[in-house]
């Protein structure tokens, strides 16, 4: 049997051999189709080690009950190496039990492969356009953002470990009222900082205070150049000056969050080089644009909605729910037309497969651009929309204040020096994208299990703690760390072994599934199980790791403990976290 290390792999390869091997003795008809045969753990620990649903998978074009197809494959497969029993349960499901030797093996190839072990090639080196952040360049990231931005980052990661290549890009949305509304925000600053009094922020305006040093930026670079002239002249390079400057701003709270885009893609520039209008005439071309006029929103009362001849997109042939205006009253691109010039634009840079990680508020906008990646690219294009629910700041209980430099909302780096950017991104993905998540700083810095980040880092620690003591009391332990794996007896202990060899299974479903938060949830699993370990050795001299007068067991559970470092390191690279080897109680 060639070893994977995805072992369930493995399995399931040798459940096809078998498959076949009946089809050509002719127990079993030819042209069956495989590709929904699975090999998973079964939901009872105690019905084996691995179960597939082959015979129920088949019964029906074999014309058998799902348990006589189950007992002809069973028996084709008892005689597999580190197989003891395989046996046919429930309505057909096929279990296997493997032998303790089995996971010996599996906790020898994580030594040796060590942080790389979980990785797959699954990804087939396929290329994935992977779009997050992205949010106006108003101002600095509010706390908000870092759900999304970790969310996707780590997802980046994830699909690179299981063979994707990805580029992780940012659009920067500089194009519009909003970058409008900045650059006249930054004007009052500028006025301020050469003397005038500004008096209050009008509605609609940025008020933070971080405006204030851009504007005094501007007025020492230019004076009072601007203050006699239209606004039509000093409102294109105020708003130029003012993006950039939040730019920079941005990109040092995505440092600080440990988060590095290959590509910045300016709307303004795809306006300037024609991409929307390029866009525009391809779906003209195809017979996907027509002059049109739109029902009044259903459940809604719009003020001053009159019904107008606009241009309009063919989104429901496409499975919209209705078809969609590229154009505003004025004439001018909406904001539509220029999302599907950008998508193009990607899908023609060779990224056919796109994942954009947004805000739940832009659910309304998913299915119209899902729509029309498909209609630019002829179906040749996918894009997948994920939605990340809102993050409530807590401080005890409470809601915390918002940021007086900010004005509205919590920065990002309030959040980080508080608790840290391992905590925050780990706290980021401790729950599905599709629920609310709260954040209490209070429980994040806290030191108990109730903490996630703590709980883990604290295995981690633990283990190394172990491994120093080691090293004090078998100076050459490390010569031979494996040790005679046989004596790892204790049905728990072979609980952890199997748990540690599931890894690259959990990394390969959660990429599949774009759900990193089940990377916490299984190295909490670990953590677990590994501090339940500990516990019993204190209360049991003989099941410590390290066994005085016992060198040989000491090695053993030595290689066990260095297993769970191994795999609590190996999804904190992926989680982009540093695993620590000391830390205090």
């Amino acid at each position: 049997m060639v070893n994977e290390m995805n072992f369930f792999h493995t399995f399931r390869e040798e459940v096809l051999k078998a498959i076949e091997k009946l089809v050509q003795q002719r127990i079993l008809p030819e042209g069956l189709e495989l590709d929904k045969i699975t090999t998973e753990p079964p939901r009872d620990p105690s019905h084996g080690d691995i179960a597939t649903n082959a015979a129920m998978i088949l019964s029906k074009a074999a014309t058998k009950k799902p348990r006589e197809v189950g007992e002809l494959i069973a028996k084709e497969l008892k005689a597999l190496p580190f197989v003891t029993d395989v046996f046919v349960a429930g309505p057909g499901f096929i279990n296997f039990r493997l032998t303790p030797d089995f996971w010996f093996r599996e906790l020898e190839t994580i030594l040796k492969e060590k942080e790389d072990y979980g990785a797959s090639s699954i990804g087939l080196g396929e290329k994935i356009n992977l779009e997050y952040v992205s949010t106006n360049p108003t101002g600095p990231m509010h706390a908000g953002h870092g759900r999304v931005t970790v969310m996707a980052d780590v997802l980046a990661n994830l699909l690179e470990k299981v063979g994707y290549r990805v580029l992780r890009e940012f659009y920067v949305n500089d194009a519009g009222g909003q970058a409008e509304k900045l650059a006249q925000s930054t004007y009052l600053r500028y006025k301020e900082a050469l003397g005038h009094k500004i008096g209050e922020i009008p509605e609609g305006y940025y008020p933070g205070d971080y405006l204030k040093e851009v504007g005094k930026a501007l007025a020492e670079r230019d004076g009072d150049k601007w203050l006699s002239v239209p606004e039509g002249e000093w409102l294109e390079p105020f708003r130029e000056f003012s993006i950039n400057a939040m730019m920079t701003m941005i990109r040092k709270d995505l440092a600080l969050m440990g988060i590095t885009h290959e590509v910045f893609t300016s709307e303004t520039e795809l306006r300037r080089m024609g991409a929307i209008d390029a866009a525009i005439k391809t779906l003209q071309e195809r017979g996907l644009i027509y002059e049109g006029v739109l029902e009044p929103p259903r459940g809604k009362v719009i003020e001053n909605w009159k019904p107008r001849k606009q241009l309009l997109f063919r989104s429901s042939d496409f499975g919209d729910d209705a078809d969609r205006p590229l154009q505003k009253a004025d004439g001018s691109w909406a904001y539509f037309a220029g999302d599907i010039a950008y998508h193009y634009d990607k899908f023609r840079r060779g990224y056919p497969n796109m994942i954009n990680v947004w805000g739940a508020d832009h659910v309304g906008t998913v299915k119209r651009l899902t729509s029309a990646v498909k209609a630019i690219t002829e179906g040749k294009g996918h894009l997948d929309v994920i939605l990340c629910q809102i993050v409530n700041f807590m401080e005890g209980g409470k809601p915390l204040k918002m940021s007086k430099r900010a004005g509205t909302f919590i920065e990002i780096k309030e959040v980080i020096d508080k608790v840290g950017r391992d905590a925050f991104r780990f706290m980021m993905i401790s729950r599905k994208n599709d629920t609310h998540l709260d954040f209490d700083f209070k429980k994040v810095l806290e030191q108990t299990r109730d903490n996630p980040v703590f709980y883990v880092q604290y295995a981690h620690a633990r283990c190394h703690s172990v491994m120093k003591m080691a090293e004090a009391i078998f100076p050459k332990w490390e010569e031979t760390p494996s040790g005679p794996l046989e004596l790892l007896s204790d049905s728990d202990e072979m609980r952890l072994l199997k748990l540690l060899a599931s890894w690259p299974r959990q990394v390969e479903i959660a990429a599949l599934a774009r759900e990193p938060h089940r990377l916490c949830y299984f190295l909490y699993e670990i953590a677990q199980q590994f501090h339940m370990l500990w516990n019993k050795g204190k209360e049991n001299a003989v099941l410590r790791f390290i066994v005085a007068g016992n060198n040989d067991l000491t090695r053993a559970r030595l290689a066990m403990v260095q297993g769970v470092a191994t795999i609590i390191a190996s999804g904190f690279q992926i989680i982009g976290i540093t695993p620590l080897k000391e830390m205090r109680e």
